[in-house]
């Protein structure tokens, strides 16, 4: 199935005032355009070093540009089309710490 992307804008933000992650994000879109999923690990098949966050969280962390930015996303698969949801930007260093707090399980800034 096709990936609807929710929030891109939130992506294209967030990309134009960290100028150094534009090519990362440019490339993430380009590959959810292609994008063919029909369950959660076709996600991991995509993005290998994505990674699927907890037993029925539905919530996937990708890695991008080079494990330097991380993106936390909903996803919802339904009998169309994925639905990916952004839920949270950041750098690794952001990244690790909602880890440390546990909070990437439940954070929705966008």
């Amino acid at each position: 199935m096709k990936v609807h992307l929710l929030k891109k804008q939130t992506i294209e933000n967030y990309a134009e005032k960290n100028a150094r992650s534009r090519s990362s994000f440019k490339l993430w879109l380009l590959t959810i355009k292609g994008a063919d999923w029909n369950r959660p690990e076709d996600i991991l098949n995509t993005f290998r070093s994505a990674d699927l966050l907890g037993t029925g969280t539905d919530r996937v962390v990708f890695d991008i540009g080079g494990n330097n930015y991380r993106m936390i996303c909903h996803y919802v698969f339904g009998e169309k089309e994925v639905h990916l949801f952004v839920c949270w930007i950041g750098i690794h260093a952001e990244y690790t710490k909602l880890c440390n707090d546990k909070k990437q399980y439940n954070i929705s800034n966008y």
